[in-house]
C-alpha cells in the first residue's frame, strides 16, 4: 500500500468499528440485537452487519404481503419498496425498488482513510444501477 492517507472508497452501512456511531440509535440496535441473538459474533465483521439489514428488509416485505405469501405476492411487495431504511444504513441511504428495478440500494457515502479511519466526506450520492 503506498499511501493509506490516499484511499478513498463508498460505504452504504455504518461502520461497526467506527466510533461516530457509538452512541447513535441505529447502532445501538444492532450491538443489542447481535448481544441477544448471536453473542459469540463478531462485531467487527461487516458480515455481521449487512445479514441483520437484509433480514430487516425482508421482514419489511413480508409484512406488506400480510398474509398473502403466495410466490407472486411476494416478488411484488419486493419489489416495491419506497424509502425503506434500516438502522444500520448511513443516513440518507434508503431503499427502494420497483418491478423493473430490483436493486434496493442505488445510493452511497463517500469516505477517505485518515490513516487510522475511515471519514465519510460529501452529501449521500445518488445513481441509477445499470446492468
Amino acid at each position: 500500500m503506498e499511501n493509506a492517507k490516499d484511499m478513498v472508497s463508498d460505504f452504504y452501512v455504518k461502520g461497526p468499528t467506527d466510533l461516530q456511531w457509538k452512541d447513535d440509535p441505529g447502532y445501538q440496535q444492532w450491538v443489542a440485537f447481535i448481544d441477544k441473538y448471536y453473542p459469540e459474533g463478531d462485531k467487527t465483521d461487516g458480515f455481521n452487519v449487512v445479514g441483520p439489514c437484509f433480514c430487516q428488509t425482508l421482514v419489511q416485505v413480508l409484512k406488506q404481503c400480510g398474509d398473502n405469501l403466495t410466490r407472486e405476492n411476494i416478488m411484488k411487495e419486493a419489489t416495491n419498496l419506497h424509502d425503506f431504511t434500516v438502522p444500520m444504513l448511513l443516513p440518507g441511504i434508503k431503499i427502494n425498488t420497483s418491478p423493473t428495478d430490483f436493486a434496493p440500494i442505488k445510493q452511497i457515502q463517500m469516505a477517505r482513510f485518515d490513516g487510522e479511519r475511515w471519514k465519510l466526506f460529501g452529501s449521500v450520492l445518488s445513481g441509477e444501477i445499470s446492468g
